[in-house]
C-alpha cells in the first residue's frame, strides 16, 4: 500500500508537469526558433529558474548527497561556492556576448555562431558532434537517477527499468508538445518545488532525530571525525579545484545551458539573472548535501544496498512515506528539468548544425520543427536503452550515486574542453579556422584517450591515469586546448571567408 501511495504521488506530479506542457503547446508557434528558444522572450524569473532547474540534475540530488555521505560535506564548497561563483562569471564572459550576437544575427546554437565567424560548415558540425557525444551520457545520468530513486523509494517494488521508462515517456510527451516555452514554465514550477521540498526534508529529519543536530554530530564524531576538518585525501585543494573548474566551464558549454544565453528578453534580464545565480544554487546545495552527511552520523550505512542512493534511505527512515515521495518527486523534477532541456538542445544541434547544412540546406521552418520533435523521441529512447545497460553493471559501480558521479564527471570534463577555445574566439580577433578546429579536436582526443584507454607504464610516469600531481586530466586537457588554439592560430592565416569583425564591430545592446 505504501509503494502504491508513493507511486501515485509521483505520477500525479508528472501529470501536473505534463499539463503545464500542454498549456504551453497552445501558445507555441510552429517555428524552429519558438520551439528551441521560446522566441527569446524569457524574463528574469523564468530565465533564472530554467537555468537553475536545467542544471540541478540527478548529479545534484543523488550523486551530491552520496558524495557527502561517503567523503564529507566539503562537496558543498565544490558545487556551491566554487561553481556558483565561477559559473556566474562565465555567464557574463560567455553568455552576455552570445546574447548580443544572438540578438543581432538570430543564432539558435553555439555551432551556428562559430560557423558564421569562421565561414565553415565543418566548424559548425564539429561543435555539434562533440556536444552530442557528451550530451548522450548526461541524459543517461538523469534516467539512471530516476530509475534508481523509484526503485529505492518503493523497496524494489517498482524496478529500475520501469522507473526510468516512466520518466522518459513523460519527458518525451511534454518536450515534443511544448518545446522551450513549456520546458521553461515547468522548470520554474520544478525549481521552486525543489527548493521548498529539500529544505522541508532537512528540517523534518532534524526534528525527527531525537536530540537533533547534537545526536548527528555525536554520531559523526564517533564514526567519521574527519568530517569536521576541512580537507581529506579526497578533498585535496587540487582535486576540489579540478571538480569545480571542470564543472563550471563544462556547464557553460552544455547545449541546454548555452542556448539559454540566447533566450533572455533583454540585457537587464541577463545581467540580473547571473548576479542572483550564486545565491540560488547555495539555497539548494546546502540542505541536499547536509542530508547526505547526516546519514553517516545517523549510522545508516547498513541500510545502503547495491543500486541505492542515500537520499531515499534517510527520508524513508525519518519521514512519512507520503513526504518521502514528495521529496523524491522533487528530485525527479530536477532530473526531468535537465533531461527535457538536453533532449531539446540535442535535437536543435542535430537539425540545425548537422542535418540542415550537411543534408538539406533547403529545409523549411515547418519541416525542421517536425524533424526536431521526432529527434527528441529518438534521442530519449536511445539514451534509455543505454542507461538500462549501464545500470546493469557496465560501469562496475556499487550504487546509483557512484554511477552518477562517474558519468557526470566524465561529461562535465568533456564539455569543459570546448570552453577556452570558444572564449578565445569570442575575444581574440586573431583566432583562425585552423586554430579553433585544432583547439577543439586535440584536447577532445586526448581527454577521451585518458578516460578510455588502459593505464600504460612509461618509465617513471604511468600514462592514462586519472590524475597527475593531484590535478585531474581534464584541467591539463583544457590548458592544452588553449595552447593549441593560440599556437595554430599564430602560424596559420585567416581564410577569406572568415568574418573577423563579426564578434567585435558595432556589438552593443540596443
Amino acid at each position: 500500500m505504501t509503494a502504491t501511495l508513493q507511486l501515485g504521488i509521483i505520477v500525479a506530479y508528472l501529470f501536473i508537469a505534463l499539463g503545464v506542457g500542454l498549456l504551453a503547446y497552445r501558445l507555441t508557434e510552429r517555428t524552429a526558433e519558438d520551439f528551441y528558444l521560446a522566441s527569446r522572450t524569457f524574463g528574469t524569473v523564468v530565465l533564472l529558474f530554467t537555468v537553475f532547474a536545467t542544471l540541478l540534475s540527478a548529479f545534484t540530488f543523488f550523486g551530491g548527497p552520496d558524495t557527502s555521505y561517503a567523503f564529507g560535506p566539503e562537496w558543498i564548497l565544490v558545487m556551491g561556492l566554487m561553481d556558483g561563483i565561477i559559473f556566474a562569471v562565465l555567464w557574463y564572459v560567455v553568455g552576455y556576448k552570445q546574447w548580443l550576437l544572438g540578438q543581432r544575427h538570430g543564432y539558435v546554437t553555439l555551432g551556428e555562431m562559430l560557423g558564421d565567424r569562421f565561414g565553415s560548415t565543418g566548424v559548425r558540425a564539429l561543435v555539434a558532434v562533440v556536444s552530442l557525444f557528451w550530451l548522450f551520457p548526461y541524459v543517461m545520468l538523469q534516467q539512471i537517477g530516476a530509475g534508481g530513486a523509484l526503485s529505492a523509494l518503493t523497496g524494489g517494488a517498482f524496478p529500475f527499468w520501469a522507473g526510468a521508462t516512466l520518466i522518459t515517456a513523460f519527458m518525451i510527451l511534454y518536450v515534443v508538445l511544448a518545446g522551450m516555452r513549456g520546458i521553461a514554465w515547468t522548470d520554474t514550477l520544478q525549481g521552486a518545488f525543489m527548493l521548498v521540498m529539500v529544505w522541508a526534508a532537512a528540517l523534518w529529519v532534524l526534528l525527527a532525530v531525537d536530540g537533533g543536530l547534537t545526536t548527528i554530530n555525536a554520531g559523526l564524531e564517533a564514526t567519521r571525525p574527519e568530517f569536521f576538518a576541512l580537507g581529506s585525501d579526497f578533498y585535496t585543494p587540487a582535486n576540489m579545484l579540478t571538480f569545480a573548474i571542470s564543472i563550471a566551464f563544462g556547464v557553460a558549454m552544455f547545449p541546454q545551458v548555452n542556448q539559454r544565453f540566447f533566450a533572455a528578453s533583454s540585457e537587464t534580464v541577463l545581467k540580473r539573472s547571473f548576479a542572483l545565480w550564486p545565491v540560488l544554487v547555495l539555497l539548494l546545495f546546502v540542505p541536499a548535501f547536509l542530508l547526505g552527511t547526516w546519514a553517516t552520523g545517523l549510522g545508516l550505512e547498513a541500510d545502503i544496498g547495491a543500486g541505492e542512493s542515500i537520499l531515499p534511505v534517510i527520508l524513508g527512515e525519518y519521514t512519512p512515506a507520503w513526504f518521502a515521495a514528495l521529496v523524491i518527486a522533487g528530485a525527479i523534477a530536477a532530473m526531468m528539468s535537465s533531461s527535457d532541456s538536453m533532449l531539446l538542445s540535442g535535437s536543435s544541434y542535430f537539425t540545425r548544425d548537422i542535418y540542415r547544412p550537411v543534408v538539406d540546406a533547403s529545409l523549411s521552418e515547418r519541416r525542421e520543427d517536425l524533424l526536431a520533435r521526432v529527434g527528441v523521441a529518438v534521442f530519449a529512447i536511445a539514451a534509455l536503452a543505454a542507461s538500462i545497460w549501464a545500470e546493469a553493471g557496465a560501469f562496475g559501480a556499487d550504487s546509483v550515486g557512484s554511477i552518477l558521479v562517474t558519468i557526470g564527471d566524465l561529461a562535465f570534463g568533456g564539455f569543459a574542453q570546448l570552453a577556452l577555445p570558444v572564449i578565445l574566439a569570442l575575444y581574440w580577433r586573431r583566432t583562425t579556422r585552423g586554430g579553433i578546429v585544432a583547439g577543439i579536436l586535440v584536447p577532445q582526443v586526448v581527454y577521451v584517450a585518458f578516460n578510455f584507454l588502459p593505464e600504460v607504464p612509461l618509465g617513471p610516469v604511468t600514462l592514462f591515469t586519472d590524475t597527475y600531481f593531484g590535478w585531474g586530466v581534464s584541467i591539463y586537457c583544457m590548458v592544452l586546448g588553449l595552447l593549441v588554439t593560440v599556437a595554430v592560430s599564430t602560424v596559420t592565416a585567416q581564410s577569406p571567408d572568415e568574418d573577423t569583425d563579426l564578434y567585435f564591430e558595432g556589438l552593443s545592446a540596443d
